[in-house]
């Protein structure tokens, strides 16, 4: 697996990111398909996009409160 991923993730679990985020953003990460969307939320979609972007700078603005 690749190592930015597992950094990202590991990184996101211990800022206590919520788990919708970290969700979409290892199906974006990973190229997976979206979710259906009676099932995205918006937590899951900014994940997704940041994901998909490979981007690792948005995920603290979904820190669980």
């Amino acid at each position: 697996m690749n190592q930015v991923y597992r950094d990202a993730i590991t990184q996101m679990e211990e800022t206590q990111v919520q788990e919708e985020y970290i969700l979409g953003w290892q199906g974006g990460f990973l190229g997976h398909p979206q979710r259906e969307e009676q099932r995205v939320t918006e937590a899951y979609e900014a994940g997704y996009t940041d994901g998909s972007a490979h981007s690792t700078e948005n995920f603290a603005n979904w820190v669980k409160s």
